[in-house]
């Protein structure tokens, strides 16, 4: 094995190992800062997937920026432990179901390649170009190629996706000042 595989490994093992711990905290501040560290996690995966810019990103925004606020609004709001009314066995065996239905899936996919999925998608016979196929995916890489991983992704994002992107800014914004009354009224 050589040293990226292991490295993406050591990263893939991390990232899993964090999410985990997220979910099965008690304590919501601990699920964030495990949920912080799996986006760490996934930032060292998007480096050795070459997309620095994504990863960049992912750290900035995600571990950052979103991370600050729901520690903030944990913190404002003071959610502590509180007793359980529901019992942690039936919860548990409906995760672990999900789990297992999501893990075989995953195994089911693992030998798919984009020409696999191209001759599967296409009515062509014979040998498939998948750029032919999926001519979107073309597009992107030659957008990428001419104007950079930034411009590649700026330009459907403030052209086609602007109102969603707005949209979603709006509704988080939304969600902190709702976070900031219900604190308040507590107060």
């Amino acid at each position: 094995m050589d040293l990226i595989t292991a490295t993406w490994w050591a990263f893939a093992v991390w990232a899993v190992i964090s999410a985990l711990m997220c979910i099965s905290r008690r304590n919501p501040i601990a699920s964030v800062l495990w949920l912080v560290s799996c986006m760490f996690a996934l930032a060292g995966v998007y480096v050795l997937l070459q997309a620095e810019f994504i990863a960049a990103v992912q750290v900035l925004v995600y571990a950052g920026a979103v991370m600050v606020l729901f520690l903030f609004v944990i913190m404002l709001l003071n959610v502590g432990d509180s007793p359980r009314t529901l019992k942690r066995w039936p919860i548990w065996i409906v995760g672990l179901g999900v789990s297992a239905v999501m893990g075989a899936e995953l195994v089911a996919l693992r030998g798919y390649t984009p020409e696999r999925l191209a001759r599967e998608v296409s009515t062509l016979s014979g040998p498939i170009n998948p750029a032919l196929v999926f001519p979107e995916g073309a597009a992107a890489q030659i957008a990428t190629a001419s104007r950079g991983v930034v411009g590649g992704i700026a330009e459907p994002l403030f052209t086609g996706y602007l109102i969603p992107f707005e949209v979603t800014s709006v509704l988080l914004l939304a969600a902190a000042i709702g976070a900031v009354v219900l604190a308040k009224r507590k107060l």
